[in-house]
This record gives C-alpha cells, structure tokens and sequence, in this order.
C-alpha cells in the first residue's frame, strides 16, 4: 500500500497508541490509506471547503481528505484515546487541522467552520443515521453545507436511496430525496475495516438542492411521512386516520389511493398531500 503522506501507516499508528477499536462507539477502522483518499475525492473540490468530520478514529480519511487539498478539515471525535494521533496529523498539515473532543451529538460545529462548507465522514454505527436526519432537517433551507460524504451499513445506504415499492423505502429516503440529490458512489466490504464488521458498507453522496423538490412545509411532511410509515402494512386511511377526520378526501385530493400503503406512494404525492394538511 503506497502512503499519501509522510506519516506511518494506520496500523503502525494503531499499534504505537493502542487504538483497539470500541464496540461501544460504533468503531471500525479503515486502514487503507488509499481507501480513504478515494472517499475523500468523492466529497468534490476540496480546497475551497471547510470539511466537517464526525468520529475520524485514528486519521484515516482525515488524512485523505487533507492529502487532497481540503482547505480546512474540524474533526470531532469523542475517544480520547485517538487525540494523540490525530495530533500528529495535525502538525504534519499546518493550521489545516482542527480537533474537538466532544460527542458530535453535543456540539456546535459552525463555530469552528467557515462557509462553504462540505461534511465527510465514516461515520460511527450508533450516531450515523441521527445525524444524517439532523442534516437533513435545519430551520432553514439551503442548509450550512454544500454536500454530505457519508459511510454508512450498506442497508442504511440503501434505504436513503431506495425508491417507492421497495422494501428499504421510507421515511430515511423521503427525507433525503425531498432535499438532496442522494447517491451511492462507494461500496466497501467487512474485509475492509478493522475489525471486520459483519455487514459490508457504503459511502452516500448527497449534494444539497438549492430548493426542495416539491413545495411542503417541511414539519408537516415529516409528521405525515413519519405516521404512514410507522404502521407501514396498514393502508394509509388507516394510518392517517389520526390527521385529519376527513383523510381519505385528502388522500384522493392528492393523488392516493386511500387503501394504497404508505411504500408505493411517491415523493411528489407525499409533498402534495402535505400541502392539504396545512
């Protein structure tokens, strides 16, 4: 494996601090430095953005995106025991790397970012979709960042770009579909990390639209997507019934079949039948 930079291997890094990785933050370590700069290159132009980068471990993809120019790179990591190397990476790139220990749940990240802004991360298992939806979700639209660069389990990733009459579709796909321009750009097997999880993985690029695709308001859509999914195997007279007395007018109003269930109904269907709920 050729190096990208300067610094030792991510296993001699591994090994020299003692960075087994934790079960209980969600940890897997890709170890393949050219792995992480083909992430990295997946995120678009670098050296115009500030990137944010959640549960970066022991540096892997925070030195692929630094090695291809990342203008700025804040990495959040909540392991204490991975600061040391990420020190390292640090001073081998010169006021380029910011470090916060803290759980990325808890912090304020645009603090530490300045605009244009792009969010790359291999992110832990046990945050990654809560974050995914807290991006997709700010008080205003167009959000802070430009594009979301993300790993996830390769049944995460494929919820977020499933398509109506799928299993894996949802509100995980709604949500991100209504927004974003949302595709899978990697896959990466178990054998890849260290240590192998038992599920392979994917790397999601969303690039944010500068308006939704459908007109809603956006608490509306998300509480009629969240109730018709929530008894996904009910027709939507019945799991809606809750919204409105007279939901089966508004359904046919939209363009839904009342006795339709709620993984054949399409983005621009779910948007229009929001707008009758307002």
């Amino acid at each position: 494996m050729s190096q990208i930079d300067p610094l030792p291997p991510l296993r001699q890094v591994i090994a020299d601090h003692g960075l087994t990785a934790r079960k209980s933050l969600g940890q897997n370590f890709l170890l393949d430095l050219n792995l992480t700069a083909k992430i990295a290159r997946q995120a678009g132009t670098l050296d115009t953005h500030d990137i944010l980068e959640i549960g970066p471990g022991p540096g892997g993809l925070t030195r692929g995106l630094l090695a291809e120019g990342a203008r700025h790179v804040l990495a959040i990591e909540k392991d204490t025991r991975c600061l040391p190397a990420l020190e390292e990476i640090a001073a081998a790139y010169p006021g380029r790397l910011t470090i916060l220990n803290a759980d990325a749940l808890d912090v304020d990240p645009l603090r530490h970012l300045t605009p244009p802004i792009r969010i790359a991360a291999n992110l832990p298992y046990n945050v990654g979709t809560e974050l995914l939806i807290r991006w997709l979700t700010p008080p205003q639209w167009p959000p802070v960042w430009d594009s979301l660069t993300l790993m996830f389990q390769r049944e995460v990733a494929d919820r977020i770009v499933a398509q109506p009459g799928t299993k894996a579709y949802g509100r995980l796909a709604l949500l991100a579909q209504w927004r974003t321009e949302a595709r899978i750009v990697m896959s990466l097997p178990p054998e890849a990390f260290t240590p192998p999880p038992k599920v392979s993985s994917a790397v999601v690029h969303l690039t944010a639209l500068a308006q939704p695709r459908f007109e809603a308001d956006a608490k509306t859509l998300e509480a009629v997507v969240a109730k018709a999914f929530n008894q996904r195997r009910k027709m939507l007279r019945a799991a809606l019934k809750g919204l409105a007395p007279d939901i089966e007018d508004r359904l046919i109003a939209a363009g839904i079949k009342p006795t339709q269930r709620a993984e054949t109904v399409t983005l621009e269907q779910f948007c229009a039948l929001a707008r009758l709920m307002t």
